[in-house]
Order: C-alpha cells, then sequence, then structure tokens
C-alpha cells in the first residue's frame, strides 16, 4: 500500500445506488495480498501470512475509494471493468460460494 499522510475522509454513511458495490473479498492474483471491504465501512488487509497488516475504514463515491488506514494515512482505489486499482495493487473480486 502506498502510503500517504492527508485528511481523512469522512466516515462511510451508507451506498448510494450510483456507487459501486465493493463489499467482499479482493485479493491480487497470487493470491498474496487479501483485502476484505466490510459493509459496515471498515477494511482489513492481509499480505502473505500476516494477518490483519492495514486496517482501517473506506469510503465509496461512485467507482472510487477513499483509504483510511487505522494510523491516519490515506490510500485511494478505483474499480474499473470490475477490477480493483488500488493504488500499485490490483486486485480481483472473491466469488461467493
Amino acid at each position: 500500500m502506498v502510503r500517504k499522510q492527508s485528511s481523512p475522509p469522512e466516515e462511510a454513511t451508507g451506498r448510494r445506488d450510483a456507487d459501486a458495490d465493493v463489499v467482499g473479498m479482493w485479493v491480487t492474483a497470487d493470491g498474496h495480498i487479501r483485502q476484505e471491504l466490510r459493509a459496515d465501512g471498515r477494511y482489513d488487509e492481509a499480505r502473505g501470512n500476516r494477518r490483519s497488516a492495514y486496517t482501517g475504514r473506506y469510503a465509496v463515491t461512485g467507482h472510487h475509494i477513499d483509504y483510511v488506514d487505522d494510523t491516519g494515512f490515506t490510500a485511494t482505489g478505483d474499480i474499473r471493468d470490475g477490477v480493483l486499482f488500488h493504488e500499485h495493487l490490483v486486485l480481483y473480486k472473491e466469488e461467493q460460494a
């Protein structure tokens, strides 16, 4: 995760119809990074064997995601054609069983 210090976005206030449905598990092609975007506006990112490597909150506006980790650093992401481009990462939504 590229981390930069800035002002955090507002707390997630609910999903609008125009916002992408991002809730679920997003995974890199090699499975090394797993990012769970929860319905309550929180995320939990695992890296390799390191569970909860990054945790924080996120807000969705259209197809854009603003992240603020629990230390105050921010990052962004965009959904394009069902793929999450999160800073330098490319993540794919895991299918629900």
